[in-house]
């Protein structure tokens, strides 16, 4: 993988993050359908891409502080598994503008990487099975390709079995 965008290229905060971390990434876009009901299957289905290899960017509230998870689009937030990789005790979905205001992207288009504010981030343990992953790049129909140790060492994740079936 190369790194496609310069760092005044004009890119999302994602990819001037990894741009500036000197991280290998690919960027891939493709056409957002508006009606699609699932972001992250529209991704992989777009990409040609396996939906296991496809991540989506989740922020939940545990015990009363925003965390994100990244699990595949095939699967679910398994809620409980994501409290307990952070020592919490509860963990609910967060509000959507509360999500979007802390993130600084739009919903459907949550990066992990690049946030306005860092929040604290858990990524599925299946990353790791795959020597490359698909997350947000920060827009809808924008998604960056790197590995999955390389996004687990920028935003200091806690490698966890969060996702279900």
């Amino acid at each position: 993988m190369a790194k496609k965008q310069k760092k005044n290229s004009g890119g999302t905060p994602a990819t001037v993050a990894l741009t500036e971390a000197g991280t290998a990434f690919t960027v891939h876009a493709y056409e957002h359908d508006p009606a699609s009901p699932s972001y992250g299957e529209e991704a992989a289905e777009a990409l040609g891409v396996s939906p296991g290899r496809v991540f989506k960017t989740l922020v939940a509230d545990v015990d009363g502080e925003l965390t994100v998870a990244v699990v595949p689009v095939a699967g679910q937030l398994d809620l409980k598994a994501l409290a307990s990789a952070v020592g919490g005790k509860r963990a609910a979905m967060a509000d959507p503008a509360a999500a979007e205001r802390t993130t600084g992207y739009v919903r459907g288009g949550i990066s992990p990487l690049g946030q306005r504010k860092r929040l604290r981030t858990v990524l599925d343990a299946s990353a790791s099975e795959h020597e490359t992953i698909c997350v947000s790049a920060g827009r809808r129909g924008l998604e960056v390709e790197l590995s999955p140790a390389d996004l687990a060492a920028l935003t200091s994740a806690v490698v966890a079995p969060i996702g279900r079936a």
